[in-house]
């Protein structure tokens, strides 16, 4: 099984070029990420990988964490790096997604210092998750591409692997790992797509996870198309006029909204393509989009920036 792991992880590598630089491995000391530095170390050597370890300090025994990291880039000749993080206070919103943005942000410097590309652990059952929950709290095609192999921060080498992979990797190679008590709490949304959903839909067909997989890739292949179609009537600008976009078919005008959100934004635009005949219709003024996109339509063209922030009081 180990051998299966190197060689599915090493498939990909090869035709996606992410190790060919070196690699800033992720490293939580969970299977995932322990499997993921141990693949690294033979693919690229020990010399052109190095860990990063967040500690988010969310959890009483999260320090044992850092030292099992420690003992593991110890045995594998690897570097480490550990960044230590103080939690916010009670009330500070989602704390997962904080975790999640300060981590990415340690990766992004840490890679850029090392002129290392930042990858992480993610697996084939971490885009079966991904896919399911934002399908379930967020509409529209963007929900079902799931996570690309290379990201705007961080690449994903393991997309290929499920996590009972990675486990079997660990255990043949004879490597600990620490498991997050978080993965299994209720109270997070993505546990209850793991422990409720999935098994529901296994229930339902055995190839349920296979066939989301399969979903994906179908999905990102037509989204270089449509892509190409949102380029085509935008023509290299960064604004329409209202006659082009009304003339077009209404699922690419929607498709150009969106583009134009998020490229101001910077971020996700949800909300932006469901304002599509609010937009229309809008003479000379500017209509909020949401997610800070802010519309504005003069002389008959459409053009999107960020909204502007509140006056001080």
């Amino acid at each position: 099984m180990a051998a299966t792991v190197v060689d599915r992880v090493r498939r990909l590598a090869d035709a996606t070029g992410l190790l060919a630089d070196g690699a800033l491995v992720l490293l939580s000391g969970g299977r995932d990420s322990v499997c993921l530095l141990d693949v690294a170390v033979a693919l690229a050597g020990p010399d052109r990988v190095r860990a990063l370890h967040v500690d988010h300090g969310l959890r009483p025994d999260s320090a044992a964490d850092a030292e099992h990291c420690a003992d593991l880039c110890g045995t594998l000749g690897v570097g480490l790096t550990v960044h230590r993080l103080t939690p916010p206070g009670t009330g500070a919103g989602n704390v997962q997604a904080w975790a999640r943005e300060e981590r990415y942000a340690a990766a992004g410097r840490e890679a850029a210092a090392r002129a290392l590309a930042a990858v992480t652990a993610h697996t084939a059952s971490d885009q079966v998750e991904t896919v399911l929950y934002r399908l379930a709290a967020s509409p529209g095609r963007r929900a079902l591409l799931g996570m690309p192999a290379r990201g705007t921060v961080v690449a994903r080498p393991l997309l290929a692997v499920t996590r009972e992979q990675t486990g079997e990797y660990c255990a043949a190679r004879g490597l600990a790992v620490r498991d997050d008590p978080g993965n299994d709490d209720p109270r997070f949304a993505r546990s209850r797509v793991r422990h409720g959903l999935l098994p529901a839909l296994r229930a339902v067909h055995p190839a349920a996870e296979q066939n989301v997989l399969r979903t994906v890739e179908l999905l990102r292949d037509e989204a270089a198309v449509l892509d190409a179609a949102v380029a085509g009537l935008l023509d290299g600008q960064d604004a329409v006029a209202v006659a082009r976009l009304a003339a077009a078919p209404p699922a690419l005008a929607r498709l150009v909204v969106r583009h134009l959100a998020e490229a101001a934004t910077g971020g996700l635009c949800a909300r932006a393509p469901g304002r599509l005949d609010e937009l229309l219709a809008l003479r000379d003024g500017a209509l909020d989009l949401g997610d800070g996109a802010r519309a504005e339509v003069r002389d008959g063209v459409l053009r999107i920036g960020r909204t502007p922030p509140l006056p001080p009081r």
